[in-house]
């Protein structure tokens, strides 16, 4: 069971992750919230969630471009 959470943790998109070493909640507990939103909202956080995961990428991609000198030759 640990090796699919750490499977799931590491390959995941991250955004619970993000959000809670940035405002230093525990990542479980965020996970759980998102979940019961999700349960009594009919899924309307999902949508929130690839949007933040989508940024996230995106802004990783853009920072890699930044530091590399060659990318625009």
């Amino acid at each position: 069971m640990n090796k699919l959470k750490s499977f799931v943790e590491w390959n995941a998109f991250g955004v619970c992750s993000a959000i809670g070493n940035r405002l230093g909640i525990a990542t479980s507990k965020i996970r759980q919230y998102f979940m019961y939103a999700s349960i009594l909202t009919l899924g309307s956080p999902i949508i929130i969630y690839m949007i933040l995961a989508f940024w996230r990428n995106i802004r990783k991609y853009i920072w890699a471009a930044k530091r590399n000198p060659w990318y625009y030759l």
